[in-house]
């Protein structure tokens, strides 16, 4: 067997084939989503907000002047400074079923990040923890959600062939349609809407910006102190409130009040993949039409964010919340399941809750971390 070399991507034409790969090593596969190539390249680009308080190297691999895999060194600034950790990632990773072609790509990685003082590197992480994370362990059965991702059953083994740890796991919940809220949720919940102490109200479009700060601020507030957690920059909440702006229900995103107190926050998001995989990475006119033609196939939600402040916790408004989010599976009747993801492995309490609630764990997706 030839020599593995890996280069770093230098060139557009090198960017195009790094942006290409996973339609050759995964495309055969009915339950992988192809992302849209625009939105892939523009997270890749210098110009995007999540660059300017880190920095990235991607590397191809090649074996015979082909390439054979894929993967991005990365050093986020923001997250070293908010954890107070010297630690690099490693995101983007596709390979071949070929084990020295994965080793020399996070041998590259180690390098990169060795060069840079850091300790220790994790991931994946597509770039950081808001965005895409995991490598899918389990669930194999069925396609992601949006903004989940998807890998053949081997990756693991190529990751572990070079020396990667399980470091944590983080689970994706599904619940479907028909389930009762148990009724001692049901009777605190009602108690505390009833008398006025929590309300909830739908976020509103026309102040899309300002909404989308106050759920960033809510959720850092909820879970700033968890695993893995880095705020948003102010540009990225902008770039992150446009992106999702096209798909976004107001129902479908909205504030727990107590009082006049802001509280809590959820946010999900219509599940488009199904639409994605028909338009193969690109739009145009001829997206458009496919848009109009099927979105009566998007059957699916994803709840995207969901977090409420500590204070507030444990009086029971995670539960108004839970039922207000089963409540609407139940009365949007073009929507037949809901995944509520990621949560930690260990966090018990929210899991034992989703579950309580008729959520099934059918998806687990791991971090993986080595020192240096």
């Amino acid at each position: 067997m030839s020599d593995v070399r890996v280069r770093p991507v230098a060139s557009a034409a090198d960017l195009d084939t790094f942006v290409d790969l996973p339609w050759r090593i995964q495309g055969q596969d009915p339950n992988w989503i192809p992302p849209l190539r625009k939105e892939v390249k523009a997270l890749l680009s210098p110009g995007h907000p999540f660059w300017r308080k880190a920095e990235a190297c991607l590397f191809l691999a090649e074996r015979d002047d082909r390439v054979v895999g894929r993967i991005a060194a990365i050093m986020d600034t923001a997250f070293i400074e908010y954890q107070n950790e010297l630690a690099g990632a490693w995101g983007f990773f596709e390979c071949e079923r070929d084990q020295q072609a994965a080793s020399a790509l996070f041998g590259a990685v180690r390098d990169w990040c060795l060069s840079r003082g850091l300790v220790l590197i994790r991931g994946p992480f597509n770039p950081s923890t808001n965005y895409e994370i995991g490598l899918l362990v389990e669930g194999f059965d069925s396609p992601p959600t949006i903004m989940m991702t998807y890998n053949p059953p081997w990756y693991a083994e190529l990751v572990e062939g070079c020396g990667l740890a399980k470091e944590k796991d983080v689970l994706a919940f599904q619940f479907r349609r028909g389930h009762r809220v148990p009724q001692w949720a049901e009777d605190v919940s009602r108690r505390l809407t009833a008398k006025g102490e929590v309300s909830i109200r739908h976020m509103d479009k026309k102040r899309l910006l300002e909404e989308v700060r106050l759920m960033s601020a809510l959720y850092r507030s909820a879970w700033g102190r968890n695993w893995g957690f880095v705020p948003m920059s102010e540009d990225e909440i902008a770039a992150t409130a446009e992106g999702l702006l096209p798909i976004l229900d107001e129902e479908l995103a909205f504030f727990l009040y107590v009082g006049e107190d802001p509280a809590g926050v959820g946010l999900i998001l219509p599940d488009v993949n199904p639409l994605l995989k028909r338009l193969g990475g690109k739009i145009g006119v001829a997206g458009m039409i496919k848009y109009l033609l099927y979105k009566s196939e998007i059957k699916g939600l994803r709840g995207l964010l969901f977090g409420v402040k500590p204070e507030y916790q444990q009086m029971g408004v995670p539960l108004v919340a839970l039922r207000y989010v089963v409540d609407i599976l139940e009365r949007k009747q073009q929507y037949r399941t809901l995944e509520m993801s990621w949560t930690l492995e260990d966090n018990a309490g929210v899991n034992n809750l989703l579950m309580e609630f008729g959520g099934a764990c059918y998806k687990r997706y791991r971090i993986y971390n080595t020192a240096l």
